[in-house]
């Protein structure tokens, strides 16, 4: 009877652990606000020592220049992740183990995006840089649709929330993945090029999210 007992204990453990979504954004906001603050890291004011006129301080700030736009671009790509998550995390009735799990290979990814950003602010014009930083963005929305999918076919979704509202989430997700696989393909032609590409498709839907046409999930 004790082995009985014993056997059963982590399925009931399974049971109540990991049912506070609370707890998620949480462990979420300090995740993201320590990769977001850590991305900035990378940017190095010009050396006094090595600046002695105004020229000299405007081509060092050139220079730095594509550093400045990658920063902006990964502070873009978490901003809209965290979006995304506390999207989701605000319609949930509950949590369980395996939804926390799930978001904790989320927030994963999130703990990679200073690295990638800082391989391709390093490494502008090299495919395996970009391809890099493209594979850290699918692993966040990949992570993230598998954290919806997973909370609606478990019914942890509050029962207050529509199926369109459910379904428009989803596209979101999929139509934003869709769009930043195609601007990774650009570096096919340009690294350059794909990278404008890539801002272009976080603009819009940090700004104005017409493309996804789900505005009203933002």
């Amino acid at each position: 009877m004790a082995l009985v007992s014993f056997a059963a204990m982590p399925s009931m453990y399974n049971k109540i652990a990991g049912g506070s979504s609370e707890r998620i954004a949480a462990l979420s906001d300090g995740i993201f606000a320590v990769a977001m603050t850590l991305l900035v890291l990378e940017l190095h004011a010009p050396a006094r020592e090595a600046i002695h006129s105004e020229h000299e301080l405007r081509a060092a700030l050139i220079v730095l220049a594509p550093k400045l736009l990658v920063y902006l671009m990964s502070f873009l790509t978490l901003g809209i992740f965290w979006v995304g998550q506390q999207t989701q995390l605000n319609h949930l009735e509950r949590s369980n183990r395996n939804l926390s799990w799930i978001h904790l290979a989320f927030l994963f990814a999130v703990t990679l995006m200073p690295f990638s950003t800082a391989l391709l602010g390093e490494h502008l014009e090299l495919r395996t840089a970009l391809v890099i930083y493209w594979g850290n963005i699918f692993l966040l929305g990949f992570t993230l649709y598998w954290s919806w999918i997973y909370a609606i076919s478990v019914k942890l979704v509050d029962a207050a929330v529509s199926p369109a509202v459910a379904n428009a989430i989803c596209r979101r997700i999929l139509i934003a993945q869709s769009l930043y696989a195609l601007g990774a393909l650009l570096c096919i032609y340009s690294t350059y090029l794909s990278i404008a590409a890539i801002v272009i498709v976080q603009f819009n839907y940090a700004i104005a999210p017409r493309l996804g046409r789900e505005a009203e999930t933002s």
